[in-house]
C-alpha cells in the first residue's frame, strides 16, 4: 500500500456524482482547502451520520473557502440510494472510486463479510484536506468504520491553520 505524505501532490482522479456531474480533484479545488471524505458505502450506518453531519456543515466550510465532497466505491445505484435514503441533497456525492485509485490514495480496503449487504470490495473511511496546489495538507485514514474525526474539532483546527498560516505536518517519511 502506498502512503501519501503531507505536502506531496495528491494524484488526480475523477468520479461521477449522483447529481449527474463529475468530480475531478484538479478541477474542483477550494479557495483554501478541499475536504475529500471517503466513505464505506450504503451499507454503513456510521457513514450516514458522518455524511449528514458534513452536509449540515457545508455553509461553515464554504465560509472558510473549503469545497467538500464525499466519495465511495459504491455503484451508481447504491450511491443514488444513499443520497435518497439519507437525504443527501446538498453535499457532492461521488461514486465508482476504483480499487486502483483507492490504493493509490492509501485507503484501506475490505472484502464483504459473508451474508452482509456490503459490496465485494470497498474502502474504509478516509478524510483528506487538499490545498489549492493539490498537495496533501491533512489525512486521516482508517482501517475500521468507527471513531471518525469530529467535524467540530476539524473546523476549529482549520480556523487555526488559516489564521496562523500553519504548515502541513507529518511531511517526513
Amino acid at each position: 500500500m502506498s502512503r501519501l505524505l503531507p505536502a506531496q501532490k495528491v494524484p488526480d482522479f475523477t468520479v461521477p456524482l449522483t447529481d449527474g456531474g463529475q468530480f475531478q480533484l484538479s478541477q474542483r479545488l477550494g479557495d483554501n482547502l478541499t475536504l475529500v471524505l471517503f466513505y464505506r458505502g450504503l451499507h454503513c450506518p456510521i457513514c450516514k451520520g458522518q455524511l449528514l453531519d458534513l452536509q449540515r456543515r457545508l455553509d461553515d466550510l464554504g465560509e472558510r473557502g473549503i469545497t467538500a465532497v464525499a466519495i465511495s466505491m459504491d455503484s451508481q445505484e447504491r450511491a443514488e440510494k444513499s443520497a435518497e435514503d439519507w437525504h443527501i441533497d446538498k453535499l457532492l456525492l461521488g461514486y465508482g472510486l476504483t480499487e486502483e485509485t483507492a490504493r493509490e490514495l492509501g485507503l484501506f480496503l475490505s472484502a464483504a463479510r459473508p451474508e452482509s449487504s456490503e459490496p465485494e470490495i470497498f474502502s474504509e473511511p478516509g478524510l483528506f484536506l487538499v490545498k489549492p496546489d493539490q498537495s496533501l495538507y491533512f489525512a486521516s485514514i482508517q482501517s475500521m468504520p468507527f471513531t471518525r474525526p469530529p467535524l467540530d474539532q476539524l473546523i476549529q483546527g482549520i480556523d487555526f491553520v488559516l489564521k496562523n498560516n500553519y504548515p502541513a505536518r507529518g511531511e517526513l517519511a
